[in-house]
């Protein structure tokens, strides 16, 4: 098989789907792999790593999508990319479809077989999407606490605090991967955390592993009751492959001090506050009602060597099992990998994105 590595042209995305070292092993078991000049010389990969591992170094993006029976990147395909795919070919990268009607129209008119990394779930866990939800949380306390400094429009409160100054309020929504490891940075930092979840085994988990952090099941009451005194708000909330659950309204942020900070994690799943909107690395965010959102929509790209080995160690051998065996024979050797099929022959195979578009649903 020919596995094709474009690099991504997503603003500011600097990840690659592949390092030389996958693109090593698979070129041992037969395959060929072309790799897009330059694709992975933002996460510290020149080209030169990838000859070394024979590799074929291309020039045009255009080619990698002609010549490639399956395509692997790392974020959605861009709209300029949408006349590259083809029928018979494989797409495997992040998606994130039921927040992009748009994308989800093209992969079908393609007729492309288009995975998801992101619904592909193992024993009620999405293992790879995990890795990027990890980064994502540990971030979402980093910049949070940036933007609540007085330069950055904040209300200037340092979440640790200091002798004789009580810490910085941090409250969570959502104690999944992206919400505990924001959690534990916040919790790190010396920060007052509440995480707020409606899964009580799960908060049991929470409250034996994170001593200092406070569990609330979370409803609506609840989370009224904590606005008034929080300085960083963060979204964390999932549920596999929909549109993310609008859990935060515009008269609830009404309630928060001017220059608290919102981070809504899950903006790529359209987010769960009513006034977010995606921003970029580039200018990642904007104020409503006083709360500065951040916004980005692929965090773990600023720390682009990092997320891509992240990745990477979770994706190589799913690839490596699409190449060996093609589609049909990799989902009977893997199951979940059913799961992660989100249009195959036009139609659209993810209940849950259909349901979100109220489009045709038809299983894989």
């Amino acid at each position: 098989m020919t596995i094709g590595v474009p690099k991504e042209i997503k603003q500011q995305e600097f990840r690659v789907a592949m390092p030389p070292s996958g693109a090593y092993q698979l070129i041992r078991g037969g395959h060929r792999v072309l790799v897009e000049r330059n694709a992975g010389a933002g996460a510290g990969f020149p080209d030169a790593d990838y000859l070394q591992a024979g590799a074929e170094i291309v020039d045009a993006h255009e080619r990698v999508f002609a010549e490639a029976d399956l395509i692997v990147k790392v974020k959605e395909p861009q709209p300029n990319e949408f006349p590259l795919l083809r029928r018979g070919q494989l797409l495997f990268t992040y998606l994130h479809l039921a927040a992009n009607r748009e994308l989800t129209e093209a992969l079908m008119k393609s007729g492309v077989t288009a995975l998801a990394y992101e619904t592909i779930e193992v024993n009620r866990r999405l293992p790879l999407l995990e890795p990027m939800s990890e980064i994502a949380g540990r971030m979402s306390v980093l910049v949070g606490g940036y933007f609540l400094a007085k330069h950055c429009g904040g209300n200037g409160t340092l979440l640790g605090g200091v002798p004789g100054v009580l810490p910085g309020r941090v409250v969570v929504i959502g104690g999944g991967a992206a919400g505990v490891n924001a959690a534990r940075m916040a919790q790190g930092l010396g920060a007052d955390v509440t995480i707020l979840e409606v899964d009580l085994d799960r908060m049991r988990f929470l409250d034996i592993t994170l001593h200092t952090a406070h569990t609330l099941f979370s409803n609506e009451t609840h989370l009224m009751d904590l606005l008034p005194n929080v300085d960083l708000l963060i979204g964390a909330v999932l549920v596999p492959g929909a549109k993310a659950p609008k859990l935060i309204r515009r008269e609830m942020l009404r309630r928060m001090r001017p220059g608290s900070v919102l981070v809504d994690i899950a903006i790529d799943q359209g987010g769960c506050a009513e006034t977010s909107r995606p921003t970029t690395h580039h200018d990642p965010v904007f104020t409503e009602e006083g709360v500065i959102h951040y916004c980005v929509a692929n965090m773990p790209a600023a720390y682009a060597r990092t997320a891509t080995q992240a990745l990477t160690n979770v994706t190589q051998r799913y690839i490596e099992l699409l190449a060996d065996h093609g589609l049909d024979e990799a989902c009977q050797r893997q199951p979940a990998l059913r799961g992660g099929i989100n249009v195959k022959d036009g139609k659209v195979t993810q209940k849950a994105v259909a349901d979100a578009h109220g489009m045709v649903f038809a299983p894989a």
